[in-house]
């Protein structure tokens, strides 16, 4: 599975977001520097996200296993 990262020129330096993951927004004064906090937002994103499945299904039954996605 690969993501799509959009950077976008402001005045300040550089926006970004991953176009596949909604709250994976970031800044950074240079493309280097917006593309490296994109990197942290999109994991921290994920690890949020987990822990709020975590809490919703606490005391539930459930299955949990891994999911690959393949690209066609």
């Amino acid at each position: 599975m690969q993501l799509t990262a959009i950077f976008q020129k402001v005045p300040e330096g550089y926006i970004g977001f991953v176009e596949e993951l909604p709250g994976a927004n970031t800044q950074g004064a240079t493309l280097e520097e917006a593309r490296a906090n994109l990197q942290e937002a999109v994991m921290l994103v994920l690890e949020a996200n987990r822990i709020l499945a975590e809490e919703l299904l606490h005391g539930k039954e459930f299955i949990k296993e891994p999911l690959l996605l393949n690209q066609s």
